[in-house]
């Protein structure tokens, strides 16, 4: 299944503007409430783990680069994609006891398509987000 949406992108977000733990926590409660409203599985545990250390990632990006460039926002949404992708493709290894290399292979569209929509999406609206929270925090201080 082919997926396209905010997820990643609000993540990573919420970690680089409000911390780890917020990130976190949004990345895991998004897979987890999605899921809810959807289909559970023995999946979701997993999957909101890999997502919600895309926040936690945000956070421990901040620390290092107080302002995201066009270029960091690029090479986080292809790193963290790759990242996230991969963990879950192992996943599904492991649980369905299916070679590796074979789930990877039938996992590359998906990567192509979670690149594409990462890379647009952090590039595009990231940055633009990340300044508006921060402005708002500021100016309610």
């Amino acid at each position: 299944m082919i997926k396209i949406g905010l997820t990643e992108t609000l993540t990573f977000i919420s970690g680089y503007a409000l911390g780890s733990v917020t990130g976190f926590v949004t990345g895991s409660s998004i897979i987890v409430i999605s899921d809810m409203a959807l289909i559970a599985g023995v999946w979701t545990p997993f999957i909101a783990l890999i997502i919600g250390t895309i926040g936690a990632i945000g956070g421990i990006v901040r620390r290092f680069v107080r302002e995201p460039t066009f270029e960091l926002l690029g090479i986080s949404a292809v790193l963290l994609t790759l990242m996230s992708e991969s963990l879950q493709n192992v996943w599904v290894a492991i649980f369905y006891n299916l070679p590796l290399y074979a789930t990877m292979f039938a996992g590359l569209p998906t990567l192509i398509a979670a690149l594409a929509n990462n890379v647009v999406l952090f590039t595009a609206v990231a940055g633009r987000i990340i300044k508006v929270i921060k402005d708002s925090s500021v100016s309610s201080e």
